[in-house]
């Protein structure tokens, strides 16, 4: 009869599965995760507010098989850090998987879309919002005419009132459209 190390109280951890989209073992499996890219940083016991104040720096974040290919990884951190950075916690970081994974409702991941691909995060998508997502996602494939084009398009079609940015019930409406939006706005940990 060994000593069992204690990774939350059983408080901690119905609080998590009451937030996120997780069951308690899928909430011990992402800390694990979490606990990986940084062992020297994040303790096994997070029982004394570890949790929320112990950070994982950006760039070992951005290095996870789970989001190294992703172009908007810098941005999905940025998105789920509580000052903005990106650094992440493991209540920041078990909330981004949460809604990553397919047990998260769609309204949730528009949300957070929206958050990701509002750049200069002044609430709405406005027309530079939708040329940094389309440097991002092409890498420079396309040139500045064929962004701007696109751009063009986009507010074209999804700006409905005409002010010449995308407002989140502009952004939800063109979104709830794609088909392929919850397939894509999801990653398996």
């Amino acid at each position: 009869m060994g000593n069992k190390i204690v990774t939350f109280t059983e408080q901690q951890l119905d609080d998590y599965q009451d937030c996120t989209f997780f069951t308690r073992k899928e909430i011990l499996r992402v800390h694990k995760r979490f606990r990986e890219l940084r062992p020297d940083l994040v303790p096994r016991q997070m029982t004394e507010g570890e949790a929320s104040t112990v950070r994982v720096p950006r760039d070992c974040i951005e290095k996870m098989p789970e989001l190294k290919e992703n172009p908007f990884r810098r941005r999905i951190c940025e998105a789920f850090s509580r000052d903005g950075q990106g650094d992440l916690s493991f209540e920041d970081f078990l909330d981004a998987f949460s809604v990553f994974s397919e047990q998260a409702p769609r309204d949730i991941k528009v949300f957070y879309a929206f958050k990701i691909y509002d750049f200069d995060e002044d609430g709405f998508i406005g027309r530079n919002d939708l040329l940094a997502c389309l440097t991002t996602m092409t890498r420079n494939e396309l040139s500045p005419e064929e962004h701007q084009q696109i751009a063009d398009k986009v507010m074209e079609e999804a700006d409905v009132d005409g002010d010449g940015k995308l407002s989140f019930l502009e952004f939800e409406h063109v979104i709830l459209r794609a088909p392929d939006f919850l397939s894509t706005f999801h990653i398996r940990i």
